[in-house]
């Protein structure tokens, strides 16, 4: 096979002979030119490609995630109306204190729709040290160790990062050896 019946970035067949010091020295130079240039190439098509996507992903995230400031903001808020209908005294109005279980209600749903979620932990549930915040130990037999005993406070995720840990109190043996399972 000739050098000109090659198409461009065509590599020709290795010579037949087994002498690779012979072929190298009668390889055409161009070839070689020719091969660095395609690996060069096809390097650079990856790299552009790996920045289209990584682009992407940013821009997809930025989306996603912009809002969390507001989001923490909404959570709190959130929270104070949920303590407000737990904490309304027994003179208060029916009236009043179903209308705040109601914008409670409501404002939790529009979070939702906008992908925050509570995490709303029970007592006897393991401890996952990836949506829960360990704020005391209680010292007992009665549940297993590295469970929820108490919630405190909930938590929230926004599309699926975390956005705030609920707050829980978790359950030591009696005998003071604490077994939190921080491989959840």
């Amino acid at each position: 096979m000739d050098q000109e019946d090659l198409t461009p970035g065509e590599i020709p067949p290795a010579p037949a002979n087994d002498d690779a010091a012979a072929a190298a020295a009668t390889a055409d130079p161009r070839d070689a030119e020719i091969a660095d240039l395609k690996d060069k190439l096809l390097r650079a098509l990856a790299e552009t490609e790996n920045v289209r996507r990584r682009g992407a992903k940013d821009r997809e995230d930025m989306a996603k995630f912009a809002v969390s400031g507001f989001a923490r903001d909404m959570v709190k808020i959130a929270e104070d109306l949920h303590r407000a209908v737990d904490s309304a005294s027994a003179g208060a109005s029916d009236a009043l204190i179903e209308g705040v279980r109601l914008t409670e209600k409501e404002l939790l749903a529009t979070l939702e729709r906008h992908g925050i979620k509570r995490v709303d932990p029970k007592p006897g549930e393991k401890f996952n040290h990836d949506l829960h915040e360990a704020m005391f130990e209680v010292p007992t037999d009665a549940q297993e160790p590295g469970t929820i005993v108490q919630v405190m406070e909930a938590g929230y995720t926004i599309h699926d990062r975390l956005l705030r840990p609920a707050r829980v109190g978790v359950a030591k043996s009696a005998g003071g050896q604490t077994r939190i399972d921080t491989q959840a």
